[in-house]
C-alpha cells in the first residue's frame, strides 16, 4: 500500500513538473495535460513494456490518470496566481526522479531481475518521463546536459540493493535509496555540479 501511495505521489510530482515545463510554450490546456501525462507515466510505461507487464498499470488503475489530471489542473491554477521560480521545476523533477527510480527498481526486483537489470529498470523509470517532457517542449533533456541526473538514480538504487543485501528491511532501504537520489540531485542543482565532459585531447 505504501509503494502504491508513493507511486501516485511520484505521478503527481512529475505531472506538475510537466506543467511547469510547458510554461511559455504556447500550449492549450489539453496540450499541457498531455505533456503532464507523458511526463508522469512515460517511464513506467516503458518499464512495463520491457518487463512484459500487461495490461499497463495506468490502464488497470484509473486513479493514475485522475491524479495526473488533478495535479496538472492544480498546478496550472497555482502558477497563474503565484508564478514559481524556475528552480521549482528542477526540485519537482528531483523528487519525482527519486520516487520513480526506487519504485521502478522494486518492481524489477519483484520480477526476479538480476541486480544490474534492477538498476537499469529503476533508472529508466525515473528518467524517461523527464526526457519525453523535455523533447516535447523543445528543450535539451536534462539527462544530456552534463547533469548529475541518471547518475543520482543509479547511485540511489545501488545503495538500496546494497542495504537490502546487508539485511536492512526493504522499506527502510527504499527510503534511504530515495533520499540518496533526491539529495544528490538537489546538491548538484544547488552547487551547480556536473559530470566531467569527454573531449579529445
Amino acid at each position: 500500500m505504501l509503494l502504491y501511495i508513493l507511486d501516485l505521489a511520484g505521478v503527481a510530482v512529475f505531472a506538475a513538473s510537466g506543467v511547469l515545463a510547458s510554461r511559455d510554450r504556447d500550449l492549450d490546456l489539453l496540450g499541457v495535460i498531455v505533456v503532464a501525462a507523458i511526463t508522469a507515466i512515460g517511464g513506467g510505461t516503458l518499464r512495463d513494456l520491457l518487463l512484459d507487464r500487461h495490461p499497463m498499470f495506468w490502464i488497470t488503475d484509473v486513479w493514475y490518470l485522475v491524479v495526473i489530471i488533478a495535479a496538472a489542473m492544480l498546478t496550472v491554477a497555482y502558477v497563474r496566481v503565484w508564478p514559481p521560480p524556475k528552480v521549482t521545476l528542477l526540485v519537482a523533477d528531483a523528487l519525482g526522479l527519486a520516487l520513480f527510480a526506487l519504485a521502478g527498481a522494486q518492481l524489477a526486483e519483484a520480477a526476479n531481475c538480476p541486480p544490474l537489470i534492477v538498476v537499469l529498470m529503476g533508472t529508466m523509470t525515473g528518467v524517461t518521463g523527464g526526457v519525453l517532457r523535455d523533447v516535447i517542449t523543445a528543450q535539451v533533456p536534462l539527462i544530456l546536459r552534463r547533469e548529475i541526473y541518471a547518475t543520482a538514480a543509479i547511485v540511489g538504487i545501488a545503495a538500496y540493493l546494497a542495504l537490502t543485501a546487508l539485511g536492512l528491511p526493504r522499506d527502510a532501504a527504499f527510503w534511504v535509496g530515495m533520499i540518496v537520489v533526491a539529495t544528490m540531485r538537489l546538491i548538484a542543482i544547488r552547487r551547480d555540479l556536473h559530470l566531467p565532459v569527454f573531449r579529445k585531447s
